[in-house]
C-alpha cells in the first residue's frame, strides 16, 4: 500500500495515523510506500525547496517508519517533487538548447540533493527500499543525469533502488538497467465501460502484459507496480488515475473487479515482484461511512475483501 500521500507535516505522528497503519496491516499487506512531497514553484523552476507548511519533517518520517516496522511492515521511502503551479510533475523540464542545458544542470543538482537527503534518511532508518523518482516523464530522456544520481545514491543507501515510471511511457527509460526494480504507475484503463465485468478487465490486462514482460526481459529486472488502484466510483476502472470526478456514483463492485483482475493477472508471473496499491489514507473514514466513500481507499469495501483473500492465500475469484 501507498501510505501517507496528501498528509501534511505532523500528521504521521497523530494517533489516527497509527491506527490507520494498524488497519492497513490487517489487509495482509507486507509493505508500504511511504510517500510525501515537497514543491518547486513552477514546472520550469530549477530549485526544489522544503515547504515548511506542508512537507513532512525527518522526525515525522522517522516516526512513521518506526510505527510501520512495529506492525511488521517493510518500507519503501518515496519522496516526490510536485509543482506548486498545479501542473503535473511529468512536465517538469526545459528546452533542449544551450540555455536549457544550464537549466537542466541546475535542476538536476537541486533534485539530486533532494533525493540524496532522503536516501541518507532511508539508510539511517533501515528502509527496505528507496524510490528515486516518480513519473518525471520529461526528465527521463536525460540518462546521463539519472545515472549519475543513481551512482551517488548507491554511495549513500545500501538497499534496493526503484524508479516509478508512468504507464504508457514504458519504453522511454533506457537506464532501467541501473536500478534494481522497474517501477510503474499501472493506471491502465483495462475496463471497456463503466461497471465492467471481471472477465472484461482480465482481457484488458492481457493486452498490457506482453510489453511489461518484454520490459523485464530487456533489462533483466523484475517489475513492480509502484502505484495501482482505482476509486470506488462508477467508470473509474476506465480511467484508474482519476481523482477529480466527484459526481460519479459509488460503485464498489467495479473497484473490486479491478483489484481482482490485477491480482489474478500478475500473481503467478515470475517476472512480476508486487503491488503498491494506491492508496491508504493517513486518516481513515469510519467503517460505517465506507458505502459513501468514492475515493481510492478500500477500507470496509469489497476490494478490501478481495485483497485480504489473496494475501491470505485464498485467491478468491469474483466479488
Amino acid at each position: 500500500m501507498t501510505f501517507g500521500w496528501g498528509a501534511k507535516r505532523g500528521e504521521y505522528r497523530q494517533p489516527y495515523a497509527v491506527d490507520s497503519l494498524r488497519k492497513l496491516r490487517e489487509t495482509g499487506s507486507e509493505w508500504i510506500a511511504l510517500s510525501f512531497w515537497t514543491y518547486q514553484d513552477r514546472v520550469y523552476s530549477t530549485s526544489i525547496t522544503f515547504d515548511y507548511g506542508y512537507t513532512m519533517t525527518d522526525r515525522d518520517i522517522a516516526f512513521a517508519v518506526k510505527e510501520a516496522k512495529a506492525q511488521g511492515l517493510k518500507v519503501c521511502l518515496k519522496p516526490v517533487v510536485n509543482s506548486r503551479d498545479g501542473i503535473w510533475r511529468a512536465h517538469i523540464g526545459f528546452p533542449d538548447d544551450a540555455k536549457g542545458a544550464t537549466y537542466w544542470d541546475e535542476w538536476f543538482e537541486s533534485y539530486t540533493n533532494f533525493v540524496c537527503h532522503y536516501a541518507e534518511l532511508a539508510e539511517e532508518l533501515g528502509c527496505e527500499m528507496f524510490c528515486i523518482g516518480c513519473e518525471m516523464v520529461r526528465t527521463e530522456a536525460k540518462s546521463r543525469y539519472w545515472r549519475a544520481l543513481i551512482e551517488k545514491v548507491r554511495g549513500i543507501y545500501s538497499g534496493p533502488i526503484i524508479y516509478n515510471g508512468n504507464h504508457g511511457k514504458e519504453e522511454g527509460i533506457d537506464w532501467f538497467d541501473a536500478v534494481d526494480f522497474i517501477g510503474m504507475s499501472a493506471y491502465y484503463p483495462v475496463a471497456k465501460q463503466p461497471g465492467d465485468s471481471l472477465a472484461s478487465m482480465l482481457e484488458g490486462w492481457a493486452a498490457q502484459k506482453p510489453k511489461l514482460a518484454a520490459l523485464s526481459r530487456k533489462f533483466g529486472k523484475p517489475v513492480v507496480f509502484m502505484e495501482i488502484g482505482c476509486r470506488s466510483a462508477l467508470g473509474c476502472a476506465t480511467m484508474p488515475w482519476d481523482f477529480e470526478h466527484d459526481e460519479l456514483p459509488f460503485h464498489e463492485e467495479e473497484q473490486a473487479n479491478f483489484y481482482q483482475s490485477a491480482l489474478q493477472s500478475f500473481w503467478d508471473e515470475p517476472w512480476f515482484a508486487g503491488f503498491f496499491w494506491w492508496d491508504w489514507s493517513t486518516k481513515l473514514y469510519e467503517l460505517e461511512e465506507a458505502p459513501a466513500n468514492r475515493g481510492f481507499d478500500i477500507y470496509g469495501k469489497k476490494a478490501g475483501d478481495v485483497l485480504k483473500a489473496y494475501y491470505a492465500g485464498k485467491k478468491r475469484v469474483g466479488v
